[in-house]
């Protein structure tokens, strides 16, 4: 697949390298989930420069730097003295290189230097303060575990704290790339299949290019191509969440089940969990791990008790609902049934990811300055799927997303609406729309 967007991202990883070059040397650090193409838009953006790339794999330092040993020299035709079996001296060769010649650096994993030697971060503090000003190196530093990158240079306690010049982490792709690939790779896409690209990978360009190097781009296709035998998707959502959460992932695997499942309060999440205490764990799946959000009826006040919490990321979603609660029918290797499963429950499934497809669209627009969902925790009924808060002062769209209009009731809506107005917003003048598939 071609490397699609990143448009912005890319003119801010040329600036930095013109100032590291003519200036001084930058550090940048670009975080992401897996998948997201972290290392795409590094060597993207790095082409025509001289670049060394080092991979930190798991494997012993002195392993590692005999590996890296010749990439740098190849690299940058130069020569490096062997017998280098630790990353401090290599990274000090490297800075004093770097005193009369540019060059980017990209070390790609950079948090397992953590499970190698936890001592390469405060040595590389102490060469960085001692060689950045009077060195012209662009040094980009990737990782895909969230939490320890966060760790690492968001930490106060951490040696690299406040080392990074920029921070970009990396976001799927937005609806106008998808709808773009959509038209590049399969021409005849109905919105039903964009739907479904967007509910399956949630724009994760990995996952993407496995759909389009494949030529699986319409529901049914989509679907058999994921769950068939020795297909990549079947583990993956379990690989991706275990480095994050390490080994004792049981209880947070149980908790974005039962969300995955629509159980989203914390009571009733606990209740699920056997009456476990989950305070502590949703707390860090929110603020550590960044792969829950919790959700409260817009312009709520911070201490409602009307709180649900939402899995951000839709392929994550997805695996849980599918691949984890089906996991006997892929141990005896009955995909046929679990493909059967998915397609009858899709029609259903996708119409809430409909709801967040319009919420990422509406945010796209940047016509808002608040995007939500509304209920009443006193009236079940009282529910709106999406109330976006305009920037003009007082005006307000509120949206009803079904899959098909036909089923759209405006006189049940209004009364919704008319309810919204008395409680939260007396004085706006409100649009009323209802969403469907025809509108993506």
């Amino acid at each position: 697949m071609k490397f699609y967007n990143r448009t912005n991202e890319l003119a801010e990883l040329e600036r930095i390298r013109n100032l590291s070059f003519n200036d001084a040397s930058r550090l940048t650090v670009v975080t992401g989930r897996r998948r997201i193409g972290k290392t795409s838009l590094i060597m993207k953006s790095v082409e025509g420069t001289p670049t060394i790339y080092l991979f930190v794999g798991r494997k012993n330092e002195a392993t590692l730097c005999t590996e890296f040993t010749p990439i740098i020299a190849q690299s940058l035709d130069v020569f490096v003295p062997k017998g280098i079996l630790s990353f401090k001296s290599l990274f000090q060769y490297l800075m004093e290189l770097a005193t009369n010649r540019t060059f980017n650096l990209v070390i790609d994993e950079f948090q397992e230097f953590y499970s190698i030697n936890e001592s390469v971060y405060s040595d590389m503090q102490n060469i960085w303060d001692q060689y950045r000003k009077k060195t012209h190196m662009n040094l980009i530093v990737s990782g895909s575990i969230y939490s320890l990158m966060q760790k690492i240079f968001q930490n106060s306690k951490e040696p690299l704290f406040g080392r990074a010049d920029n921070i970009i982490k990396l976001s799927a792709f937005d609806t106008v790339t998808l709808k773009k690939i959509m038209q590049d790779y399969y021409p005849g896409y109905t919105n039903d299949d964009l739907l479904a690209l967007y509910t399956f990978t949630g724009g994760v360009p990995k996952y993407i290019e496995l759909l389009c190097d494949n030529g699986k781009l319409n529901i049914e296709a989509m679907i058999e191509f994921m769950v068939r035998e020795n297909s990549s998707f079947t583990d993956e959502g379990k690989n991706l969440l275990i480095e994050e959460f390490g080994k004792n992932y049981a209880t947070y695997f149980s908790i974005l089940s039962a969300i995955s499942g629509g159980i989203n309060t914390q009571p009733a999440i606990e209740t699920a969990l056997g009456d476990k205490s989950i305070g502590g764990q949703l707390k860090r799946l929110i603020e550590d791990y960044n792969i829950i959000v919790r959700q409260r009826p817009i312009l709520a006040k911070e201490g409602t008790q009307a709180v649900r919490y939402e899995i951000q990321d839709n392929f994550i979603r997805f695996w849980f609902n599918y691949f984890d609660r089906y996991r006997s029918l892929i141990e005896i290797k009955n995909f046929k049934g679990l493909q059967e499963i998915i397609k009858a429950d899709y029609a259903t499934y996708s119409g809430k990811i409909l709801e967040r497809y319009f919420k990422q669209q509406f945010a796209e627009s940047f016509h808002y300055r608040d995007i939500g969902s509304w209920w009443d925790l006193k009236n079940g009924e009282n529910e709106i799927d999406i109330v976006a808060l305009k920037l003009e002062k007082n005006q307000a769209t509120v949206a009803e997303v079904k899959r098909q209009k036909k089923n759209f009731k405006p006189d049940t809506l209004a009364l919704k609406v008319e309810h919204l107005k008395h409680k939260i917003l007396p004085k706006y003048k409100i649009e009323t729309v209802c969403l469907s598939l025809e509108n993506m």
